[in-house]
């Protein structure tokens, strides 16, 4: 399965190391939607790459999008295509019968409170641990689907590709549409 990642990258470290595209940024969690530190580190991506990008644009909307708002702590924001392994198993929160099965309900997956989504994350791992991650919808689009995963799969991740991002890029125009952004000349 390929997934999407938007992250300032460091093209000259290791891609599991700080500044790569398969980096679980643990130290640096505790705010994020299923971020549990104590228990694992997690990797935000995505099945479909526009939604990860509106995830790192979506704090300029109502503004003009420039090139240096593709910059995070320095470093160029890239958009890495990550292959999980295919025994890599997802939760996946946009079933039904998952849903049931766990006692959740679409809005506590979507909900914005954090304390709540952290829970039920720290709990989905602790009861699959064959579950390389959480599959769920994007709270932007419900027809993206996003996928959480935990870094015990870190072994079944491979990098297939990462490009720096540039204003003139189909993906950050795509975005860039979504939120209503305008993009400077």
């Amino acid at each position: 399965m390929i997934l999407f990642r938007c992250f300032p990258w460091d093209r000259t470290v290791d891609p599991a190391t700080r500044g790569g595209p398969l980096w679980f940024p643990r130290m640096l969690q505790g705010e994020g939607r299923h971020d549990a530190p104590t228990l694992y580190g997690c990797l935000y991506v995505s099945a479909e790459p526009v939604s990860t990008v509106v995830e790192q644009l979506a704090r300029f909307t109502g503004t003009t999008l420039s090139a240096s708002d593709l910059v995070r702590r320095g470093r160029p924001l890239a958009l890495g295509a990550v292959i999980l392994a295919d025994e890599g198993v997802l939760v996946d929160l946009d079933e039904p019968a998952i849903l049931e099965a766990e006692d959740l309900r679409p809005s506590i997956v979507a909900s914005g409170e954090r304390p709540r989504t952290q829970a039920y994350a720290a709990e989905l791992y602790e009861r699959h641990p064959e579950a390389a991650g959480l599959r769920w919808w994007s709270t932007f689009e419900s027809l993206w689907a996003n996928v959480t995963l935990f870094d015990r799969a870190a072994t079944g991740l491979t990098v297939e590709d990462v490009q720096p991002l540039a204003l003139d890029d189909d993906v950050v125009g795509d975005a860039a549409r979504f939120l209503g952004l305008s993009v400077a000349a």
